[in-house]
């Protein structure tokens, strides 16, 4: 393909990266309030426990006043009996008022991630395909698991701790004036001190949040990079663990420094406020008690000052505690909005109107006209943070058009095929069928209709496609056939199977349907899987079929059985086939050559036979050498042929080898045999 994006230059975040320098975006706890709305309710309930919480904190220290004044010192049983019975009573009720509280304020907490989770999650099912040529998976999914995590225990502790700390602490505060003002007065002295250690590690913190949180995002991603089938094989293929261990040895050793730093930083922010607090207990004591001397204060005032002080203390140190947590809850919806504000290219439109199905059960056509497209910029579909990378290199030249007035029509009911070197744009046409991409200019119509015109479910229905690199979930095979039409019985799984010819495979497993296929379909060859993506289009039966070189990893054998059934299955349906087998070729009704993202010649086998053309030199050099023996051997390369123009790879999709499974017994036969060719 021409013109795919750029190559780029990986590397880890590091403290300098603008990635980890980025302040949170104003407005960021703005945006998290509507999520809260749907559980006013239960906000209601949380605050009024909070004030039953604080009220409690303080009515405690007052009851200890009235104690010793009334009580112990006027040697009042009968007093000291009622408060110790009503201070116990306050006890039980501040315990189950506390277990009120977290129920709340988990439920708002982990209600409110949900929401955000989701919407994220659909968020990005709806970008387009550029977008996951970009990001790393592992980034993604960090921001999911990690950055949701990190906001809703800091959620967590910023609705049961500080909206509770707040009210105490101004409860406390007008108690202890209502005691002694001038005490209070003199034991606050100290107070200001409290806010400068989380003015000097605060800005610090929020850097140092950002930048683990970076640096596990690259973590998994180095994980799910490695630890996947091809991963592993490339690793153990090119024998390089020590490497690889060292990679994930200097992003871990940067997580743990961040880790130790952060874990000061916090203690600092601990050990100041003890020491405060202590400072000012000393005080209230000392002059306090001078007082009590003196005979001007009484002894139960002093204890329930101290007391009250001790719980006054203890809010603010929550507060300095919980400051590190709130900062972290922003980051995490900082980069979580920051996947939500990436708008999507290919977006369905508010008027989009489905795709009516012809009476007669006629497939549409599909038509090109004068479409250009080229791959768009990376700042257009993807973020610098989700891609661990620095700018993009430069582009191999401005206008790289991929495809350039592209026009033509394929027939409805008929074969199309597209031929031609490698790079020429033929898989970009097919992704264009199915709106994966938008093209930059022109119009891709199916049966009269623009395909942005169309909803996305409508258009979904009318088109199937098999790629070339056929892709299984880690589920049975069952799962992955109802993928396509879950509402299918299993005499329509069984049937669509028969007509891919897998059905004798899957029978003869010991599990059957139920069969577990792997990570991404390992358990199976390459053209094993290939099969059982035909059968997941003949089950789904579109009338609209887009073919990428599906047939490029099967063996003779197996290639003879599909053509057999795609010639059943196409019969009647609209196909645009990539094609590099001569067989595919001879029975297209309109074969389209494509050379350097334009249409160079069509017509059919024989018509481009007899011009002379590009088509005859890629058949003399790879169909005629099919056209010999049984089709296994290996298909020489064209000659004569200036190759694709160079520059970085190609966009995505591009053609690639499959690579066969793991190690060990395959499920059914040989691997597969000859790759495809320049078609």
């Amino acid at each position: 393909m021409i013109g795919g994006p750029g190559p780029v230059m990986i590397r880890g975040m590091g403290p300098g990266d603008p990635a980890t320098r980025q302040q949170i975006k104003p407005g960021t706890t703005r945006r998290v309030l509507p999520y809260a709305r749907p559980y006013r309710t239960s906000i209601a309930f949380l605050l009024l426990m909070t004030a039953t919480s604080a009220t409690i904190t303080v009515v405690t220290p007052l009851l200890f006043k009235y104690l010793i004044d009334d009580g112990i010192a006027k040697r009042d049983t009968s007093m000291v009996v009622w408060i110790s019975v009503a201070t116990a009573a306050l006890a039980v009720l501040a315990a189950l008022v506390g277990y009120a509280e977290s129920f709340f304020s988990a439920r708002i907490s982990e209600g409110l991630v949900y929401e955000l989770r989701t919407k994220v999650f659909d968020h990005v099912q709806r970008q387009p395909l550029a977008f996951f040529t970009r990001a790393q998976t592992g980034s993604l999914v960090s921001r999911l698991n990690t950055d949701v995590v990190s906001a809703q225990q800091a959620l967590s502790q910023l609705l049961s701790t500080v909206v509770s700390s707040v009210l105490t602490l101004a409860l406390v505060l007008a108690t202890m004036f209502w005691l002694s003002w001038s005490i209070t007065l003199i034991s606050l002295v100290v107070l200001p001190l409290f806010v400068l250690p989380g003015k000097l590690v605060g800005k610090r913190l929020q850097r140092l949040m950002r930048e683990s949180m970076q640096l596990n995002a690259e973590m998994g991603s180095l994980m799910n990079e490695r630890f996947n089938v091809t991963g592993a094989m490339l690793a153990k293929l090119y024998g390089r663990p020590d490497q690889e261990a060292g990679l994930f040895s200097r992003l871990a050793g940067r997580v743990r420094d961040i880790g130790v730093v952060t874990f000061v930083q916090g203690r600092v922010l601990f050990l100041s406020v003890a020491l405060l607090s202590s400072l000012a207990t000393a005080v209230v004591y000392g002059v306090g008690g001078g007082l009590v001397i003196h005979g001007s204060f009484e002894i139960g005032t002093l204890v329930a000052l101290a007391t009250l002080l001790t719980r006054l203390f203890g809010p603010i140190n929550m507060l300095s505690n919980a400051q590190a947590n709130i900062l972290s809850a922003l980051v995490s919806f900082d980069r979580l909005f920051e996947i939500l504000d990436l708008k999507p290219l290919v977006a369905e439109r508010s008027d989009a109107v489905a795709l009516p199905r012809a009476d007669d059960g006629t497939a549409p056509e599909i038509e090109f006209d004068h479409v250009s497209f080229r791959y768009p910029a990376a700042a257009d579909v993807s973020l610098a943070s989700l891609e661990s990378i620095a700018l993009p290199m430069p582009e191999r030249a401005e206008n790289a058009w991929t495809l350039r007035e592209i026009s033509f029509t394929a027939p409805a009911g008929k074969l199309t095929a597209l031929v031609g070197p490698s790079g020429a744009g033929k898989t970009t046409i097919t992704h264009l069928v199915p709106r994966l991409y938008d093209p930059g200019e022109g119009t891709v119509r199916i049966g009269g209709r623009d395909v942005r015109d169309l909803t996305t479910a409508s258009l979904r229905d009318t088109v199937g496609m098999v790629t070339q690199d056929a892709h299984l979930f880690h589920e049975t095979l069952r799962s992955n056939l109802l993928y396509a039409r879950p509402d299918a019985t299993e005499d329509d799984i069984i049937e669509a199977c028969r007509a891919a010819q897998i059905w004798d495979l899957i029978k003869a497993l010991p599990e059957g349907l139920d069969t577990v296929v792997g990570e991404r379909g390992y358990r199976f060859s390459g053209g094993e899987k290939q099969r059982l993506a035909m059968a997941r289009l003949l089950l789904k039966a579109p009338p609209v079929v887009v073919l990428d070189e599906a047939t490029a990893h099967l063996d003779s054998e197996s290639e003879a059985a599909i053509q057999r059934a795609l010639k059943t299955a196409l019969a009647g349906r609209t196909s645009l086939v990539i094609a590099h087998r001569l067989s595919t070729v001879r029975d297209a009704d309109q074969i389209l050559v494509l050379d350097r993202g334009q249409i160079r010649e069509r017509g059919t086998h024989d018509e481009l036979i007899e011009l002379d053309g590009l088509y005859a030199e890629l058949y003399r050099t790879q169909f005629a050498t099919q056209g010999r023996g049984n089709g296994s051997r290996p298909v020489p390369e064209p000659v004569g042929r200036p190759g694709p123009m160079p520059g970085p790879m190609p966009g995505p999709g591009g053609p690639m080898p499959g690579m066969p499974g793991p190690g060990g017994p395959r499920l059914m036969g040989p691997p597969p045999g000859g790759g495809p060719g320049p078609f």
